[in-house]
């Protein structure tokens, strides 16, 4: 039986071959479409799941409200994670991470730049699955001046994976034993270095600094322990530890400290969710978000969802050319559940072609997705061992749920009505059939005005004013390893033909590492009278390289000495200092960790505001210093022949620095890369959304042939009458165009509704314009009025004689 239904089920599907292609293109669309999707989603939700004891880790984060800001981090105070363990007997293990940035690493007589560099505990092995390929993980970060290395790291130094008992040099002089190598970390993690250094060669890590957050702390609870009862407790934890520096400092108790509006929040966060719902200060690295796993997920299911509905669109509309089929088997006895399989076979059967032309299609098109989405998706044998059994479920499933209206309504057909030919047919009056062009145009337009959104707002961040001037400014990395050096470095660069200014920085509005403080409006420290800002080290060109407009008062100069105890605030610092005039005005901040010394600054000038953190965040206080912090080089450049200048800088860089390796990039690059995920968010949803679209013409297309076929006397008839081709493509266009406008109407307020929430997440943005939505709508009808006319025509020229023949 089985053998016959795949047979006749074969036969009809060759002998109807535009129907069968029509179906199977967008299906295998459909589902290579969904399953790149589904290797994204997949891989988002991975993150850090290789970890063994995944579900028992947190990390111990930091929210502070003071000084008028409020700020979350991923990292707390130096002697948490010891005080935590002792307090808690539910906790297992603590660990901590110092991220000091990356040092020089000698390879021969190469000095090779470095970043993936953190400091850890020696406890980093009981928290975390990190297998050793040699050393031993007792005693591997115990010890001062030792590292523990990846194992490509290892072959980079040293041509062997066990390395155990080498030794790196970092920055010239500094020698490190390797104690451990381990296996690299997979890149599903929310943090992934190279070089692990022992935490005890780090003075700062011993200090008792309450009010100093600067380690990434990670807890490992007991099996059993309440996550959620343990955090709740942190805040009281947190004001008994530091209530004796904070009365030392402030001369407050926490409570006073509360009353006034501020607070210190410590509370734990799952690990498994640091990925993508976490983006807050000194994370270890570049998050994800859960919301574009979310909105890649639907769409895949629309993807999907517009495909079947083509497959149940077009088997209902073509049921009139197999109306007389199902009269004739059931005349000769054929029962309604031999049918049903039937027609079930058939769309399960269309629906395997689809999906191993989908597979070919989703493997073939994984290398160009990676690019886009920045992924490194690749189809292991682990993948293979899932998807198999999961495209055979897909294929059931979909061919069932595909197949199962049409197998239903045509095994419904009363032989006598057929045989007479009383069967209704064509596209009118079939209402489930405009339900599900409404529902797929819907779904397009939605993703249309999606696409057009996110694309404005991308073009509204490249073009805003940022309040600094970040084209052709090239940034020049690690000045510090030039020592003395950068001084001679910066004059030689000034002289360079091309070069319009210079300036030496520790920060940069593009990021990298930067530092917050507290200001405060007397040595008494009043916490009332008191600015929480970001605190930048510049010399006295920073301003005028980066194009920062002053509102009042004058830039630092290298001939006024007193300028070291100078400052220079933005209007967002002004604003909560609430100075009348804040020229001249002196500020104090802490001088150390342990809050025991005090610095006195006076404010020289104040800047206008600048973008320097991404346009979803508003501006917030900033100040700067005066000083020689070594960290970047930025340099304006006014030069036609840019490859020469770079070539020019990156030589006198080698010369002064004895070899040392020569990093740069383009500032309005690093702007660019903030925000790299909108980007790829753009790119995909035009890739996806442009994939819907055909699919759904590719429905209609079907669709408008078979109601042509269906209407072929009268159009012959109209012809003859004197009806001319537009009137007659008119005639079939309208009932499809009323479709697509309704749809129009119910996909524009909830594509407003999602995109409206989704820019909720930019501080500036665009507004969603009317010609969005206008130019969405005007772009559906006409997609779908070309889609139409190309068979409309067909009929409408076709010899009217040949028309009132057909039968």
């Amino acid at each position: 039986m089985i053998k016959t239904y795949l047979k006749t089920a074969f036969r009809s599907l060759v002998k109807n071959k535009g129907f069968t292609f029509i179906n199977v293109l967008g299906l295998a669309l459909g589902l290579a479409a969904c399953m790149l999707i589904v290797f994204y989603v997949f891989d988002e939700l991975s993150y850090d799941r290789f970890n063994t004891k995944v579900d028992r880790i947190f990390r111990v984060n930091n929210e502070v409200k003071f000084g008028g800001n409020t700020n979350s981090y991923a990292c707390s105070p130096a002697p948490t994670a010891a005080a935590l363990k002792a307090d808690f007997p539910e906790i297992e293990q603590v660990v901590r991470f110092r991220n000091r940035g990356g040092n020089n690493v000698k390879k021969g007589n190469q000095d090779i730049r470095e970043e993936k560099m953190i400091y850890a505990d020696n406890s980093i092995f009981d928290v975390f699955t990190l297998p050793m390929i040699s050393g031993s993980k007792a005693t591997a970060l115990t010890a001062p001046n030792t590292v523990v290395i990846n194992e490509t790291t290892a072959l980079k130094y040293f041509n062997k994976t066990n390395a155990v008992g080498e030794t790196l040099t970092f920055n010239g002089n500094q020698p490190y034993k390797v104690t451990a190598v381990i296996k690299d970390i997979p890149k599903q993690s929310h943090f992934n270095f190279d070089f692990f250094i022992a935490m005890p060669g780090l003075d700062e890590s011993k200090e008792d600094a309450w009010f100093s957050e600067d380690f990434n702390t990670y807890v490992l609870l007991k099996a059993g322990a309440n996550a959620n009862k343990l955090s709740g407790k942190l805040t009281d934890f947190f004001r008994r530890r530091a209530g004796p520096q904070l009365a030392g400092l402030l001369h407050l108790t926490f409570d006073k400290f509360e009353q006034s509006g501020n607070y210190i929040k410590l509370y734990l966060f799952p690990l498994k969710k640091i990925h993508l719902e976490s983006n807050i200060g000194s994370e270890l690295g570049a998050n994800g978000n859960i919301q574009y796993v979310y909105i890649f997920a639907l769409v895949a299911i629309f993807i999907l969802l517009i495909a079947c509905v083509n497959f149940m669109n077009l088997s209902t509309a073509r049921s009139s050319n197999r109306a007389r089929e199902v009269g004739v088997r059931k005349v000769l006895g054929s029962p309604r559940k031999y049918l049903i399989a039937q027609f079930l076979t058939e769309s399960i059967l269309v629906t395997l072609f689809a999906t191993v032309i989908a597979v070919l299609a989703a493997w073939a098109l994984l290398p160009l997705f990676n690019q886009m989405a920045g992924k490194e998706l690749e189809i292991t044998r682990q993948i293979v061992r899932w998807i198999l059994p999961a495209l055979l479920v897909i294929v059931i499933i979909i061919g069932c749920l595909a197949g199962s209206y049409p197998a239903l309504y045509l095994s419904a057909f009363q032989p006598i009505k057929v045989l007479k030919g009383t069967i209704s047919t064509g596209f009118k009056g079939g209402v489930l059939r405009s339900f599900l062009v409404v529902f797929q145009f819907a779904i397009s337009i939605f993703l249309i005005i999606g696409t057009l959104v996110i694309n404005n707002q991308l073009k509204y961040i490249q073009s805003k004013d940022l309040g600094f001037n970040r084209d052709h400014v090239l940034v020049v990395y690690n000045l510090w390893a030039l020592g003395e050096g950068a001084k001679t470095f910066k004059q030689e660069i000034k002289q360079l033909s091309g070069v319009e200014s210079v300036s030496i920085s520790g920060a940069l509005p593009t990021g990298g590492t930067r530092n917050a403080t507290s200001f405060f409006k007397d040595q008494v420290l009043d916490q009332k009278r008191a600015v929480t800002s970001q605190e930048w080290t510049v010399d006295e060109d920073y301003i005028k390289t980066l194009k920062i407009k002053m509102v009042s008062g004058r830039n630092f100069s290298a001939a006024m000495r007193t300028d070291t105890a100078g400052l220079i605030i933005n209007e967002a610092a002004a604003k909560l200092l609430n100075f009348k005039d804040p020229l001249n005005q002196t500020l104090y901040t802490p001088a150390d960790n342990m809050l025991t010394k005090m610095a006195q600054f006076h404010i020289i000038g104040v800047m206008k505001d600048f973008n320097f953190k991404s346009l979803r965040d508003n501006v917030t206080p900033l100040v700067f210093l005066y000083g020689q912090d070594r960290g970047a080089m930025s340099i304006r450049l006014k030069s036609n022949n840019i490859p020469l200048l770079i070539s020019q800088v990156g030589t006198k860089y080698k010369e002064l620095g004895k070899g040392q390796q020569f990093n740069y990039s383009f500032m309005d690059n690093d702007f660019d890369a903030l925000y790299r995920s909108e980007q790829r968010m753009g790119q995909i949803f035009i890739t996806f959304t442009s994939l819907a679209i055909i699919i759904a013409c590719l429905g209609l297309f079907g669709l408008t042939a078979y109601a042509a076929e269906q209407r072929t006397k009268e159009i012959g008839i109209r012809k003859v009458l004197g009806a001319s081709v537009s009137a007659i493509v008119g005639m079939l266009s309208k009932d499809f165009i009323l479709l697509v406008f309704i749809s129009i109407v119910i996909a524009t307020p909830l594509a407003w509704w999602a995109m409206h929430n989704w820019l909720e997440g930019f501080a500036y943005r665009q507004n969603i314009q009317w010609w969005v939505v206008a130019l969405a709508g005007a772009g559906a009808i006409a997609i779908a009025f070309v889609t139409i006319s190309f068979q409309s025509v067909k009929a409408a020229l076709t010899n009217p004689v040949k028309s009132l023949k057909s039968e």
